[in-house]
């Protein structure tokens, strides 16, 4: 006997993805359509939702950003219902989207906002952790508590964050490049900051005067760690901060660079013994650095193009992320970017008809000022867009 599906629940706006992007976007729509129902899919128990918002100047704007559980969206805005089950497959010709709880939410129009995943240098391996949300970011501190050496791969900015946050933990840190963070700074500024990471850090903090991420309403954190496959949001600046980045030696900083090389290989503890390899202790001067090999055991141990070895208790791929649309390609003839996000035009429609896009699932495919750098692509924009066009259709059926 067949168990009956629940009947369809439709939405004349349906926003994919409960990051910033999604969430904004539903706002936005929901101030300007109140009388229209929205709902909001996302995979996760909390959302993230902008507060104490000021406008500063013409341009300038003053917010914060909270984790906050999904029911406070709903109480501030009663025509959004939240929809909390990741997406399992999207049908654009029926205009239906399949959750894997089971439902199918009907849409008029669609925004997909559904984030990115980290970019893993290695799938399937329990010793290689990407951090990408908050979830995965209180794994690492769970993870970093029992260590005494980790390596870190990437040269981005959570990369930059992780390797001077880290305390009582040898960090090795492997980049690709000559110098540390070429994306923001020259090569002046990473060899004099290259100087400071590697000295002991100062007690005092600094204040920071801009906008501040904090979390809230983490009582439902079990019931996210259950749909461990389910992307979460995305973390801003200040993530570390609330979180104890210390592992198990009474040093305050250790850090060696090995610099413009990749991973090459990366070994269990049994592979590598069969190899009959040798790994490399932890270098004690950075510019005096004798080959001497190490005689403790590690659980896992990479390989480098450099051919250095060295051993360690994780790892952690901070090589960036990928545009998370594989839910949404499958039977449906979107346009696809190099970088495998959903291509956009300047009004953040996607080569589908009613289907648009926002955030790091997008990319942009109008050409570019030569001094405009693709961050992440509006959403209130995308949310002004849907109401232009639906109103541009609502004049010509009563036209």
């Amino acid at each position: 006997m067949e168990v009956a599906r629940s009947p369809p629940t439709a939405g004349k706006f349906v926003v994919v993805g409960g990051g910033i992007a999604g969430v904004t976007c539903a706002e936005q729509l929901a101030i300007d359509f109140p009388s229209e129902d929205i709902l909001l899919i996302t995979a996760s128990p909390v959302i993230k939702a902008v507060t104490n918002f000021k406008q500063v100047s013409k341009v300038l704007e003053e917010f914060d950003v909270e984790e906050q559980p999904s029911t406070m969206l709903e109480n501030r805005f009663p025509n959004i219902k939240v929809i909390e089950s990741g997406v399992k497959q999207l049908k654009s010709e029926q205009r239906c989207i399949l959750t894997e709880d089971g439902n199918q939410h009907v849409y008029k129009k669609l925004c997909l906002c559904a984030g990115a995943k980290p970019k893993l240098i290695c799938e399937g391996n329990p010793y290689v952790l990407g951090i990408r949300d908050t979830d995965s970011a209180q794994e690492f501190q769970k993870q970093l508590t029992q260590a005494k050496r980790i390596m870190i791969i990437g040269n981005g900015g959570i990369a930059l964050e992780l390797v001077y946050e880290i305390e009582g933990c040898e960090v090795i840190w492997v980049i690709k490049d000559k110098a540390i963070g070429n994306t923001f700074f020259d090569a002046g500024a990473a060899e004099f900051l290259t100087s400071k990471l590697i000295d002991e850090k100062s007690e005092a903090k600094i204040a920071q005067k801009r906008t501040r991420y904090t979390t809230e309403g983490r009582k439902k954190e079990a019931q996210t760690k259950a749909h461990a496959g389910n992307i979460g949001s995305a973390l801003g600046p200040d993530w570390h901060e609330g979180l104890d980045l210390k592992g198990t030696k009474e040093f305050s900083h250790k850090i060696h660079i090995e610099t413009m090389c990749e991973v090459k290989n990366i070994y269990l503890q049994a592979e590598f013994r069969i190899s009959e390899k040798k790994s490399l202790i932890f270098p004690k001067d950075h510019h005096n650095q004798s080959v001497t090999t190490d005689k403790e055991i590690w659980p896992v141990y990479v390989e480098l193009t450099n051919e250095k070895i060295y051993g360690c208790d994780f790892i952690v791929s901070a090589t960036g992320v990928t545009p998370n649309t594989e839910p949404f390609l499958c039977g449906n003839n979107f346009d696809v970017g190099d970088d495998g996000g959903l291509k956009v035009d300047d009004h953040m429609h996607t080569s589908l008809p009613d289907i648009y896009a926002a955030g790091d699932i997008c990319t942009a495919s109008w050409q570019p000022s030569p001094v405009w750098q693709q961050g992440c692509l509006p959403p209130i924009g995308e949310a002004e867009v849907l109401e232009e066009d639906t109103q541009t259709v609502a004049r010509g059926r009563l036209s």
